[in-house]
C-alpha cells in the first residue's frame, strides 16, 4: 500500500478539514477544477493548475524558507511552495511523533491557501534520517562504497525513506553523488568513492528512496547533490574552485548524476563550488544546457543553502544572484531566512523582464510535476503507520550488515584478527570506543555532530561485550592505563570526532592526534597484541606509526550499529569490505587516486579477507 494511499485510510479525516476549510475539496467525480481530478494525466493537471496560478503563487512554488524562520501563518500569506529543516534543526519534540505533528501542522497551513496547494518538506537524511533522535544511523557514504554493494545501498534506501515517511517528510536531500579526489575535504565521507563508477553504481539508493514510482510505499523524493564536480576542488578546500577541462569534468564528475537521471532522481541539488572559477549556483551551460536538455533530466533544480548568494561575491541575496541563478536553471531557491527579500527581487525581476514569465512557468511546472507524483494533493499529511519504523529493530539489523560489510582490514599481522570470543582478558581504549556522537560522525542530530551519547544505539565496545558475552573478560580504559601484560590483545578504537563541511577540512594534515598516539603507545609498552580500529570519515596518515600495530581496520563511520565493527573482529562476519579510496602513504602524496602514478601506502580496493 502507498505511504500516501495509507495516510488517510477513509475519507472521514479529509472532510473534517475540508469542512473546516483547511484543505481543498477531495479530487473525486466532483472535483471542482482539473488540477483536483486524479484519474487524469499529471501534464494536464499540472497545465490546468499553472494557468490558475497569479505571480504571487508562482514565486510562493519557487521559493525554501527554514523552519525556524518560518511560521505556519507565513506558509499560508506567502503561498510557499517549500519548507526544510537544516542540520540539527527539529522540532522541540524531537521524537517521530513531534515531526510528524509539526510536518502536520505546516502542510494544513498550505492547504489553507486559495489553491490548496501542498508543500513539498526537505530534510538532510543523509545516512539515516539523522536530525530525528532514536532514528538509525547508518554508515556514511565512504563506508558503504567500501561495501560494493549496490543492492544493500537500495534497501538502506528503503529503510530511510520508510522512517523519513513516518515523520510526514516527502523529500529528502540525499544522496551526495560526489566523487571526492582529495581527502583534505572535509566532505569526503559523503562520497561512495573516489572513481566516477563506484558513485554512479551505488546511485541505487536513489531507487531505494524514491520506490518503483513516486506514489509507491514510502516514496520520498530524493536529490542527487551536489551538481557538481564539489570533489574535485583545489586544494580540497570547501565550496572552491574545480579546475577541469570539460574532459576530465564529465568523465570524473558527471557519470554518478548521469547514472540518477537514468533512476528517474526527482530533484538536484546545486554545488557551492565553482568550475573553473565561475559559480555552479549560475551556470547556465551545466544546469541547463547539461543537466536538464542533454541528460534529459525533467524533475526540479534545487539550490543548496544560500547558495545562490555567492554569485555576485558579495554577501546576502542581490537582484544579480537571484536572476542570475533563476535564468541559469535553478527551479526553487533555499533561502532560509531572508526567504521574503528573494520573493521581492525576484518580483521584480520578472516584472523587470529579466526573468522571463516563460522561465518561472518551467520552473513552477516542475516543482509540481514532483508533488503530483508524489500523491500530496491526495494524501498530504503523515503516514503514521510508518512512524514506528524510526529506529526499528530491522532498521538497526540493516544498518549492523552494513556495518560489517564496510570493514576494511589493513594489516593483520600473524593472524590477530579474528579475535577469538572465549578464554582470556581483553583490553579495549580509544577515545572512539565508547562514543555513539564519535563513530555516528557529522550530520548525526546537528549539523557539525557531536561527541557523546547524542542518539541511541550500539557503541563499539558494547559490542565487543556483546559477543564475548561471559566467556571473556573485557576492560575498558580510554587513554589505555591499567593495561598489563596479562590481556590477551589489546583494541585501540581511535581517529576523528565529528564534523561536517568547511569545519572538517584538514589542509594541515591527516594525523592521529596526540591522545590517539600516547593511547597506542600506552598499549604497545604492554607488549600485547594491539589491534587498532580506525573511526574516521577518510583515509588517515598512518604509514610512520603502521608497523608498530599487529593489525589495523578503517572502520569509517559506522553509525548508531557499532555492533557491525565487533561482527567483523571476531569472526562473527568474514572481513569483505575494500577501500573505496586511495590509501596515502604520507600527506605530502594528497591529493593522490587511483591511476595517478603515486605509490600508496594501500590501493583503492585493497582490503584483507
Amino acid at each position: 500500500m502507498s505511504n500516501r494511499s495509507s495516510r488517510w485510510r477513509s475519507g472521514a479525516a479529509v472532510l473534517v478539514l475540508v469542512a473546516a476549510g483547511l484543505v481543498m475539496p477531495p479530487a473525486t467525480a466532483t472535483a471542482a477544477f482539473p488540477y483536483q481530478d486524479p484519474a487524469l494525466p499529471v501534464p494536464v493537471r499540472v497545465a490546468d493548475l499553472v494557468s490558475r496560478m497569479s505571480l504571487e503563487e508562482k514565486l510562493g512554488q519557487m521559493t525554501q524558507g527554514e523552519r525556524a524562520s518560518v511560521s505556519a501563518a507565513d506558509v499560508t500569506a506567502y503561498r510557499l511552495g517549500s519548507v526544510l529543516s537544516g542540520g540539527g534543526s527539529a522540532p522541540q519534540v524531537n521524537t517521530a511523533a513531534g515531526w510528524a505533528d509539526m510536518y502536520d501542522g505546516y502542510q494544513k497551513a498550505a492547504l489553507a491557501t486559495p489553491l490548496g496547494i501542498p508543500l513539498v518538506y526537505g530534510v538532510d537524511a543523509v545516512h539515516g534520517h539523522n536530525n530525528v533522535a532514536g532514528a538509525t544511523i547508518f554508515p556514511h557514504n565512504i563506508g558503504l562504497g567500501a561495501t560494493r554493494d549496490p543492492g544493500l545501498a537500495e534497501r538502506i534506501g528503503r529503510a530511510v525513506a520508510e522512517e523519513v515517511s513516518g515523520t510526514g517528510i516527502d523529500w529528502n536531500f540525499a544522496p551526495c553523488l560526489c566523487v571526492a579526489r582529495d581527502d583534505r575535504w572535509g566532505r569526503t565521507y559523503e562520497s561512495f568513492g573516489e572513481t566516477p563508477d563506484l558513485p554512479a553504481s551505488m546511485a541505487s539508493i536513489v531507487t531505494g528512496l524514491q520506490g518503483e514510482t513516486l506514489d509507491g510505499p514510502a516514496s520520498v523524493l530524493a536529490t542527487a547533490k551536489h551538481y557538481v564536480g564539489d570533489g574535485g576542488t583545489a586544494g580540497g578546500a570547501d565550496q572552491g574552485d574545480t579546475r577541469l577541462s570539460e574532459a576530465d569534468l564529465r568523465a570524473v564528475h558527471l557519470p554518478p548524476f548521469e547514472a540518477a537521471v537514468r533512476r528517474g532522481v526527482g530533484s538536484v541539488m546545486i554545488s557551492f563550488s565553482r568550475w573553473n572559477g565561475v559559480k555552479l549556483h549560475g551556470h547556465r551551460y551545466l544546469i541547463t544546457t547539461v543537466l536538464k536538455e542533454e541528460l534529459g533530466f525533467g524533475g526540479f533544480v534545487v539550490s543548496d543553502w544560500n547558495g545562490i548568494d555567492q554569485i555576485d561575491g558579495l554577501r546576502g541575496t542581490s537582484a544579480l544572484d537571484v536572476r542570475t541563478a533563476v535564468n541559469a536553471g535553478v527551479d526553487m531557491v533555499m533561502v532560509p531566512v531572508e526567504w521574503r527579500r528573494f520573493i521581492d527581487l525576484l518580483r521584480a525581476e520578472v516584472r523587470a523582464g529579466r526573468v522571463s514569465t516563460a522561465r518561472v512557468d518551467d520552473a513552477v511546472r516542475r516543482v509540481l510535476t514532483k508533488k503530483f507524483e508524489l500523491g500530496l494533493f491526495e494524501r498530504p499529511l503523515t503516514d503514521r503507520s510508518y512512524t514506528a519504523s524510526v529506529g526499528s529493530a530491522a532498521h538497526r539489523a540493516l544498518a549492523r550488515e552494513a556495518v560489517a560489510k564496510s570493514q576494511v582490514v589493513l594489516k593483520n599481522a600473524g593472524g590477530v584478527l579474528p579475535l577469538a570470543r572465549t578464554g582470556g582478558r581483553i583490553f579495549v581504549a580509544g577515545k572512539n570506543a565508547d562514543d555513539i556522537g564519535n563513530q555516528s560522525g557529522g550530520w548525526t542530530i546537528t549539523w557539525q555532530g557531536l561527541s557523546g551519547a547524542v542518539t541511541p544505539g550500539t557503541t563499539i565496545l558494547q559490542g565487543i561485550r556483546n559477543t564475548v558475552g561471559s566467556a571473556a573478560t573485557v576492560t575498558y580504559s580510554s587513554d589505555g592505563s591499567g593495561i598489563d601484560g596479562s590481556y590477551r590483545v589489546a583494541v585501540a578504537v581511535v581517529g576523528e570526532t565529528p564534523y561536517a563541511e568547511t569545519r572538517g577540512d584538514r589542509p594541515g594534515g591527516l594525523a592521529l592526534d596526540a591522545a590517539d598516539l600516547s593511547t597506542i603507545a600506552t598499549l604497545r609498552a604492554s607488549g600485547v597484541p594491539v589491534v587498532v580500529v580506525l573511526v574516521s570519515g577518510r583515509p588517515l596518515d598512518i604509514a610512520a606509526e603502521l608497523p608498530g600495530w599487529n593489525a589495523a581496520v578503517a572502520a569509517w563511520l559506522p553509525g548508531t550499529e557499532g555492533q557491525g565493527v565487533a561482527d567483523v573482529l571476531f569472526g562473527v562476519v568474514p572481513p569483505t569490505g575494500r577501500l573505496p579510496m586511495t590509501w596515502m602513504r604520507s600527506f605530502s602524496q594528497q591529493p593522490i587516486n587511483a591511476g595517478d602514478g603515486q605509490t600508496p601506502l594501500f590501493a583503492q580496493g585493497y582490503g584483507l579477507t
